[in-house]
């Protein structure tokens, strides 16, 4: 999970897909955080996309570095704790000027039953399972 948080991180920007009805949907993401032994990422939950996890919570999301990409596949779990809130907006503190660990909108979620593949032209995958 280490290795998947480092490459998410050193990215800047992954590509999150949920599905809205039959209707895939994905857009940028860009917070990734590890808290308690769980890989967590955070939106707001006035957003489309966390009425779709809410209703759906399999996603996966897709990066690209350095000719390398990586596949993450899972579910997402809310974690409504302030701890849990709090841990992601202090690694992320632009953040604080819309979200805070104390509101109702703030969201932060982690994967379970999560597969990730990295993959490039040059070498076999490698996947990893937590």
């Amino acid at each position: 999970m280490q290795s998947v948080y480092e490459f998410l991180k050193a990215c800047g920007t992954y590509y999150l897909a949920t599905m809205e009805e039959d209707q895939p949907r994905v857009r940028p993401f860009g917070t990734v955080d590890l808290f308690e032994g769980k890989l967590y990422i955070q939106t707001g939950k006035v957003k489309a996309v966390s009425r779709q996890i809410a209703k759906n919570p399999k996603v996966e999301l897709c990066a690209f570095r350095d000719g390398t990409w990586l596949r993450l596949a899972g579910e997402l779990v809310r974690d409504d704790r302030l701890e849990a809130k709090a841990h992601m907006l202090d690694n992320y503190p632009e953040l604080k000027g819309m979200y805070a660990a104390e509101d109702d909108n703030t969201e932060v979620l982690y994967f379970q039953n999560a597969t990730a593949t990295f993959s490039s032209f040059t070498a076999p995958p490698k996947t990893i399972t937590f």
